[in-house]
């Protein structure tokens, strides 16, 4: 499929930008299968963690702007084409998107009263004004005009499946500020605001296996601005920057100095304002002495998950002429996984192939495993669609994917581009495991699994996933 976009870019727009063009279309269009636009909301993308809707508009605006770019390059008499064809559908997806992460974080600014609020209300009124402009240049400008009415049909603002009348705008909200400074601050995984909300702001954990990066909000309440500074409790605690001059916001990045940090790690960062407020924020870390990063088998546990795009599997079998194959960029967050021959005959675990997944886990007893699918509808009668599934030696339990297929049902699956289902299963004991998913019915589309032990925080697309031995 890659290889046809490819060509179908050459044919179009010549060889010298032929992969850059495919990438720009195969990309926007899996953004868009995420969700379609018009189905977007201001809480569809998650604004407090996995930085998930951060990076769903980022995704969009890398693409807009290589398209913008290759725009600029190409000949002349080639632009208008490009537009129709590229450039539009890239920068109308990527500002729709844009336009309900904005009104999103909007609505979550104004309830901590960060003064930057306004500044996001007005910032979606114009991403609703360009999306109008951009609509305008289709129907009246491009080609003199050749494509008028191209461009009207509504698509902001869907409440049901009939189009609505008019486009209309997410509402915004905008706060009134005081005049003197107010120091704010908010922390990642969290849409509380301190000094204010109960006990003291904690980071996520950081693990020595993910290495992640987190960050803490200083945020202005008021008109002046302030200065501010922090520290730490202990020199593993890096911060950057550790102080400056906040007008509406300033975003400080908390990692950790791996070479200087214990193995058990509970730390803090105190933020103040000159003379006001101190906020002191928790840090703490997971050091395990075993396993290491270098002596890592398969998939670990942290922040009480596994999240694993189905494509990276420790193992697969295959029974005769049945095979799990990987889709490539059939997936919201990468690709699938699927058995050929599609006329397969259904299967019975264990005389079935099978995909394996290798873990370590920190935590036993019982967990529960959500399998991501695409939304495969039940076309044979009197049938639902089957997976089975199990840990290490235990018997495989058959998941009927389809066993909840209200209208309900279905139309959460229309909207999500994609069928979850879940499946519980208790591990006697902490350490290595073995997650195998079996088939059983053909037309089973496994995009994604994630292996709760407690930890996963909500999202739309599921935590990004977790670290892996050989990932860099």
């Amino acid at each position: 499929i890659s290889e046809f976009t490819r060509l179908w870019a050459e044919r179009e727009f010549g060889p010298a930008h032929a992969a850059e063009i495919a990438d720009i279309v195969s990309q926007y269009t899996r953004f868009n299968g995420r969700r379609k636009p018009e189905l977007l909301e201001p809480t569809t993308f998650s604004l407090t963690d996995y930085r998930e809707a951060e990076k769903v508009a980022a995704d969009f605006q890398t693409i807009t702007a290589k398209a913008e770019q290759i725009s600029r390059a190409l000949p002349e008499n080639a632009r208008d084409a490009f537009f129709e064809l590229v450039l539009h559908p890239t920068k109308a997806s990527a500002q729709v998107t844009e336009l309900y992460v904005t009104a999103g974080k909007n609505r979550l600014y104004a309830s901590q009263g960060r003064a930057s609020t306004n500044d996001l209300a007005a910032r979606t009124k114009a991403l609703f004004q360009a999306d109008a402009d951009l609509s305008a240049y289709y129907n009246h400008t491009l080609a003199n005009g050749k494509w008028n009415h191209m461009m009207d049909q509504t698509h902001i603002g869907y409440t049901y499946w009939q189009e609505p009348r008019q486009n209309s705008m997410p509402s915004v909200k905008e706060i009134e500020l005081p005049a003197a400074a107010e120091m704010g601050v908010a922390v990642e995984g969290s849409a509380s605001a301190w000094p204010g909300a109960e006990g003291d702001p904690v980071l996520p954990a950081f693990d020595v296996f993910n290495q992640q990066r987190r960050y803490v909000d200083v945020f202005n309440k008021g008109q002046a601005p302030f200065e501010f500074a922090a520290t730490t409790s202990a020199p593993w605690i890096v911060l950057s920057p550790a102080h400056g001059t906040v007008e509406k916001e300033q975003r400080i990045w908390v990692s950790v100095d791996w070479a200087k940090a214990p193995r058990e790690m509970d730390g803090w960062i105190k933020i103040s304002r000159s003379g006001s407020t101190e906020v002191t924020v928790r840090v703490k870390g997971f050091y395990p002495q075993a396993p290491t990063r270098a002596s890592l088998d398969g998939y670990v546990e942290a922040d009480g998950y596994v999240s694993i795009e189905a494509e990276h599997f420790t193992r697969k079998t295959t029974r005769g002429p049945l095979a799990w194959e990987k889709i490539d960029g059939l997936g919201r967050t990468l690709s699938s996984m699927t058995v050929f021959p599609v006329t397969a005959e259904s299967a019975t675990p264990p005389d079935a192939p099978c995909l394996e997944y290798r873990m370590y886990l920190f935590d036993a007893g019982k967990v529960e495993v959500e399998a991501i699918l695409s939304p495969t509808l039940n076309f044979v009668p009197d049938r639902g669609l089957r997976y089975a599934i199990s840990f290490d030696d235990q018997p495989p339990q058959i998941v009927d994917a389809l066993a909840q297929n209200s209208q309900r049902d279905w139309e959460t699956s229309v909207k999500d581009a994609v069928r979850k289902v879940k499946s519980t299963h208790t591990l006697e004991g902490p350490g290595y495991h073995t997650l195998k998913f079996w088939m059983v019915d053909p037309a089973v589309v496994l995009q994604k699994l994630v292996v709760n032990l407690g930890g996963v925080k909500p999202s739309y697309l599921g935590p990004p996933e977790s670290y892996r031995w050989g990932m860099l």
